[in-house]
């Protein structure tokens, strides 16, 4: 079965920025992200049909790459769950609801290591 994304869909590139174990940052460490957005970069809430249409792909050099969805939490919050049956597993998307997601800008994902890592926009690009 193949599904038609909404135009606002876009396929979002996140890499992890430099930070103190990864001075030149890691292009082998970040995100793929399936998500709607507004002409600003914001997520397009509007456009949002179903949770499940917003997957995620976590990619680490040293590890499978795990597969889960962008859903929101209480009070207006992002996470990435992995397993619908197992929030441990969940990570915080700090405040994406107040991102613009654009080349060049930096978000941040509470990893499973219960670190707060900081990702850059590197690609968006349509689907």
């Amino acid at each position: 079965m193949t599904t038609t994304l909404p135009k606002s869909f876009r396929h979002i590139r996140l890499e992890l920025a430099r930070e103190k174990d990864h001075p030149q940052g890691d292009a082998g460490h970040g995100y793929d992200i399936l998500l709607p957005l507004k002409d600003d970069g914001a997520i397009d809430t509007a456009s949002l049909g179903g949770e499940a249409v917003c997957r995620v792909r976590r990619f680490r050099s040293d590890e499978n790459d795990r597969i889960g969805k962008l859903v929101r939490s209480g009070g207006g919050r992002w996470k990435i769950d992995y397993d619908k049956s197992d929030d441990a597993d969940d990570e915080l998307a700090f405040h994406f609801e107040a991102e613009h997601f654009v080349a060049g800008e930096y978000v941040s994902i509470r990893e499973d290591d219960g670190e707060l890592h900081t990702f850059q926009v590197v690609a968006v690009r349509e689907p």
